[in-house]
């Protein structure tokens, strides 16, 4: 059988052009260097290189040989370096799926400062309008889920990212955007726009219009957060987001954003993560440069009590 150190011993006779240099880059003698070459020529049933030959030469099977360790000596040697990566935690793969479909304002910064810093991670990312991230994470298929919406599920673990305000985005003109708070009658004849996911996914529903038993008149929805905010200031709908969302139309004024009931509405942006990876040194580094990166490009948020990123 042809193992490693064969193919790397006729690397360094080809490199060194001797036996007794190549017996010294081995802190060998050259009379053990020339026992192991005559015991694999033994093995093969063919010579190696030609004895008296100078400078040293390959017979057409030690040729064979050194083409073969040309093809798989430096793929074993970058395969080592990757796992020696892998265990000291230096790279590994990162693919995240968002349940925040309104995140790539303070994600795309996070992605383009860690990919600089950490070159040897494999990133990917994806939407969850129509896989189910959570329980994508449990099964392996990615590796890290931002959500707003944590469920009970064994074997994982969520980080607080930072902690906002959701706001009802309103029409300017219409006569809700003037009021200090919205109710959940006031959409009973109203138009919802929200992402295209199931209505147990979205606060508006799970924590205002559904426990007053409201329906709203119709339901549009649309994947972008550009084109719903879009729908709201044309007249077309409501729609609740967070209030980092919607920060530049509050401020050109296209849009309103009014509380959800007198006491406002809450949430929290968790990442999370399978348990027992959160510690990996390039997992670490990415929880980190998500909770700098968006306290510095979003304004309307508030740190979660102990979860300082500076």
């Amino acid at each position: 059988m042809i193992e490693r150190h064969h193919l790397h011993l006729l690397s360094l006779l080809r490199e060194t052009g001797s036996l007794e240099r190549t017996a010294g880059r081995l802190h060998l003698t050259p009379s053990a260097l020339s026992h192991r070459v005559r015991e694999l020529e033994d093995r093969l049933g063919v010579s190696l290189y030609h004895r008296r030959s100078r400078p040293l030469r390959f017979t057409q099977a030690g040729d064979r040989l050194l083409s073969l360790a040309d093809r798989f000596l430096p793929e074993i040697q970058s395969a080592e370096q990757e796992l020696a990566s892998l265990a000291a935690g230096e790279a590994g793969r990162l693919y995240i799926a968002l349940e925040c479909h309104s995140c790539f304002d303070w994600l795309i910064p996070t992605l383009d400062t860690y990919r600089r810093q950490w070159p040897e991670v494999s990133l990917d990312l994806t939407v969850g309008f129509r896989v189910e991230p959570l329980p994508a994470l449990v099964r392996g298929d990615v590796d890290l889920v931002i959500t707003s919406d944590p469920q009970d599920l064994s074997g994982i673990t969520y980080l607080p990212l930072f902690r906002y305000q959701v706001l009802l985005a309103a029409p300017p003109d219409h006569p809700l955007a003037g009021r200090p708070w919205a109710d959940p009658s006031d959409l009973a004849g109203e138009t919802l726009i929200t992402y295209p996911v199931e209505r147990q996914r979205l606060d508006i529903f799970t924590r205002f219009l559904g426990p007053a038993g409201i329906e709203p008149a119709q339901v549009r929805t649309t994947e972008l957060t550009a084109m719903l905010l879009q729908l709201v200031a044309s007249g077309r709908g409501f729609a609740a987001l967070p209030a980092w969302a919607m920060e530049d139309h509050l401020e050109r004024g296209s849009v309103t954003g009014v509380p959800l009931g007198e006491q406002g509405m809450a949430g929290t942006l968790y990442m999370a993560i399978r348990q027992g990876e959160a510690e990996r040194p390039y997992m670490t580094a990415f929880t980190r440069t998500a909770a700098i990166e968006s306290t510095r490009v979003l304004t309307h948020i508030r740190p979660v009590p102990g979860n300082d990123p500076s």
